[in-house]
C-alpha cells in the first residue's frame, strides 16, 4: 500500500503541479513502476530517492515522457500537469518537453558554441521573433543558471570546452531557456566534484522560486540539503512520500527507515 502524506499544511498551500495517478509502467514484460500516484507541487523541489533500479528515473521520465523513445515501453494510469493529461492524443510530447525541461546526469552539451546551445530550444520552437530577443533569453537563462559572468565574454566558443560543472549549468540554462514551467533533473550532481555539487544545489535552491524541481539522486544527503519533500521509492513501488524532514527523522515505513540507516542500498 502506497502511504502518501498529503496532509501537512506546506503542500496543501502550493499550487499541485503534477498530479500522477495509478501509474504503471512496463519495459516488454517487465513491471517497472507498479501503481504510483503523487502529486507534486509548484515552486518546491521534490527529491526521489531508493536503491539503483528501484524506478526513481523511470518514473522521471514519465513526467515528460522520454519513456516514449523506448519502444518496448508502456506506461498506464494518468498524468496531469495543471489538470491537463499529458498522455492524451492531442499533446505533442516535443512540445510538452519544451514546458518539462530535463536534465541528464551527464552533462551533454551540444558540440555548438555556449550561446547556440542556449538559444537551440527557443529557435526549433519559435519563441523568439528576432535577434535582439534571442539574445535577451541566452543572457537571462544563463543569468539564471549563475553563469552569465563567466561566460559573457566566450560566448562564441564550444559549450564541451567548459568545466564540468560548467557543462551541467549551460545544460540548466539551456533546458529554462524555453520557458519551462517544470525541470526535471537526472541525478543532475553525479559526474560533478564537490565544489560543483555545491554550486549546483545553490542553483537548485534559486531555481524553486520559478519552477516545480523533481530531482533524481541518489545521496541522501543531498536529498535532504536540496529538497522540500521526498518520495521514496523500492521495487518499482512508492513506499513513502512527505515532507523531506519528516521522512528523514520520523518515517512511517519501515523500508524506508531501513533505506536510509543503510540497512540496505
Amino acid at each position: 500500500m502506497t502511504n502518501m502524506r498529503m496532509t501537512d499544511a506546506q503542500t496543501q498551500k502550493r499550487e499541485i503541479k503534477i498530479a500522477a495517478r495509478d501509474v504503471d509502467v512496463f519495459y516488454g514484460d517487465t513491471h517497472a513502476i507498479k501503481n504510483v500516484s503523487v502529486d507534486i507541487a509548484d515552486n518546491m523541489v521534490t527529491a526521489f530517492i531508493g536503491p539503483s533500479g528501484c524506478g526513481k528515473s523511470t518514473f522521471l521520465r514519465c513526467l515528460n515522457r522520454m519513456n516514449d523513445t523506448i519502444d518496448i515501453a508502456r506506461i498506464e494510469g494518468r498524468i496531469e500537469i495543471d489538470g491537463e493529461d499529458i498522455y492524451a492524443a492531442a499533446v505533442d510530447p516535443v512540445l510538452l518537453r519544451a514546458r518539462v525541461g530535463m536534465v541528464f546526469q551527464k552533462p551533454n552539451p551540444f558540440p555548438k558554441s555556449i550561446y547556440d546551445n542556449v538559444a537551440y530550444g527557443p529557435r526549433i520552437h519559435g519563441l523568439v521573433n528576432n535577434k535582439a530577443e534571442l539574445d535577451d533569453v541566452v543572457e537571462q537563462s544563463l543569468r539564471r543558471a549563475a553563469m552569465w559572468d563567466e561566460v559573457k565574454d566566450r560566448l562564441d566558443q564550444p559549450g564541451t570546452g567548459l568545466s564540468g560543472g560548467q557543462q551541467q549549468r549551460l545544460c540548466i540554462a539551456r533546458a529554462i531557456a524555453t520557458a519551462p514551467e517544470v525541470l526535471l533533473m537526472d541525478e543532475p550532481c553525479s559526474a560533478l566534484d564537490p565544489i560543483a555539487t555545491a554550486q549546483i544545489e545553490e542553483l537548485i535552491d534559486e531555481l524553486r522560486s520559478n519552477y516545480s524541481v523533481v530531482i533524481v539522486t541518489h545521496s541522501m544527503q543531498q536529498a535532504a540539503r536540496v529538497s522540500q519533500r521526498t518520495a521514496f521509492f523500492h521495487l518499482g513501488t512508492l513506499v513513502e512520500y512527505g515532507e523531506t524532514t519528516q521522512i528523514f527523522t520520523n518515517p512511517e515505513d519501515q523500508r524506508t527507515q531501513d533505506y536510509i540507516t543503510g540497512r540496505f542500498g
